[in-house]
């Protein structure tokens, strides 16, 4: 059952908001067995939008549309699909009531143009919206299902999960797909890959492998789809299992989690604890870090230290290893991770010193130069990466290195 999702605005293709939609209604869809084949954003443009849904039509079982559903000239989203089926607009009892009734609860005037709200083409059945205003339609034309939500993000999620994914599943007749995820750290895509090239080759074709790279990192996601759920599953995890015994050296993690949150669930689970001594980074870890519920049970926090002057009075740096070696040197992050187990207490420690850029490199030290620094009581790891010349990709890659550092030091103690 394939499926292709319309986001409809001019905001979205100006970039004055990003389409979060489209990947939340594909990852719900997938969910329940139904494959997205594509995704597109078109303006409000009546011509855009019936040649969309006639494109999409010819490709895709379920049309989903979000936007365009408002009560001002701009959205055209509802007059268009009636222009496409070739029906009347009619007004819908259960929709007029629900507007009459969110005015009455504000103690608002209900004016003419919010009235229209309840105004549909003919031949959908109405979803009622229990956030908002404007209806949801649900159009079953030709063998082909369309579905037209509003454009914000809450009242289409709640739409979503109230009613039309029930509805899908009571009516059709899914497939299960399932996704088994494999986080690495630190092997390249292209050597991953040559790892496990056998393994690959030997898939069934109900089983397809991702590769799915991030600067430092690469998931990869086997996706098993059929009827027999007992099967893929039981499939699945045989080359999980595979896999994890091939380059086990280089996982993280055996579910879809980010690297820090696979470090957290390890070091919660061994009673450990974590600090950090940033200073290219800028914060950039801590956030990664406690952007995730119950972190506070391994994360300490620790010091933001641009300064010579804080990475002396708060890390203990030495101010004779800053003047002779740099706040950018292996000494210094040394002394900076060292300084966090000691002043923070902690069990393991992560430290980052480096420049960022644009600018202010030397030939010695050019832009992109990073110290990272792990520390144990037990053990000292330091090394140096050479990044890019652009700031933010070069604070997302230190992090991303440090906690492959981290992660691999945790490992490699916890054994």
């Amino acid at each position: 059952m394939l499926a292709e999702i319309i986001t409809i605005g001019d905001e979205i293709l100006i970039g004055q908001i990003i389409d979060t939609n489209s990947a939340w209604m594909a990852r719900e869809l997938n969910n329940i067995g139904i494959r997205v084949k594509q995704i597109s954003s078109v303006s409000d443009d009546r011509q855009h939008i019936l040649t969309s849904l006639a494109e999409a039509g010819k490709r895709a079982d379920i049309i989903f549309i979000t936007g365009g559903l408002g009560p001002t000239k701009d959205d055209i989203t509802k007059k268009t699909i009636a222009e496409y089926f070739g029906v009347n607009m009619v007004e819908n009892k259960d929709a007029l009531n629900n507007v009459v009734n969110i005015f009455a609860k504000y103690n608002r005037p209900l004016l003419e143009v919010n009235r229209l709200q309840a105004q549909v083409p003919e031949n959908c059945e109405v979803i009622l919206n229990k956030n908002g205003t404007a209806p949801g339609m649900w159009f079953n034309v030709d063998g082909k299902i369309y579905i037209s939500m509003p454009g914000v993000p809450h009242e289409m999620m709640y739409m979503m999960e109230e009613d039309v994914l029930p509805k899908l599943k009571s009516t059709l007749k899914l497939p299960f797909i399932i996704h088994k995820t494999i986080l690495t750290v630190g092997e390249g895509e292209s050597f991953l890959a040559e790892r496990i090239a056998d393994i690959e080759d030997s898939l069934p074709l109900f089983i397809k492998l991702a590769y799915l790279p991030k600067p430092g990192q690469v998931r990869l996601r086997l996706s098993g789809y059929g009827d027999d759920k007992n099967l893929i599953s039981a499939r699945l995890n045989e080359f999980v299992a595979k896999i994890v015994e091939r380059v086990g050296d280089v996982v993280a993690a055996q579910e879809d989690i980010p690297i820090e949150k696979a470090i957290l669930n390890f070091m919660a689970a061994n009673g450990l604890t974590l600090s950090v001594a940033e200073s290219c980074t800028g914060g950039y870890i801590s956030h990664l870090f406690t952007q995730h519920p119950g972190s506070s049970k391994v994360f300490f926090g620790g010091a933001i230290s641009y300064s010579y002057e804080l990475k002396e009075s708060i890390l203990g740096v030495k101010g004779t290893t800053l003047l002779t070696y740099g706040a950018v040197s292996e000494e210094t992050a040394t002394e900076m991770a060292q300084g966090a187990l000691l002043k923070f207490k902690s069990d393991y420690a992560i430290a980052v010193t480096g420049i960022a850029g644009p600018d202010g490199g030397t030939a010695e030290k050019p832009v992109g130069t990073v110290w990272i620094a792990v520390a144990s009581s037990k053990e000292l790891v330091v090394r140096k990466f050479t990044f890019g010349s652009k700031r933010q990709q070069n604070i997302e890659r230190s992090a991303t290195a440090a906690l492959g550092m981290l992660n691999n030091l945790l490992r490699e103690q916890g054994k």
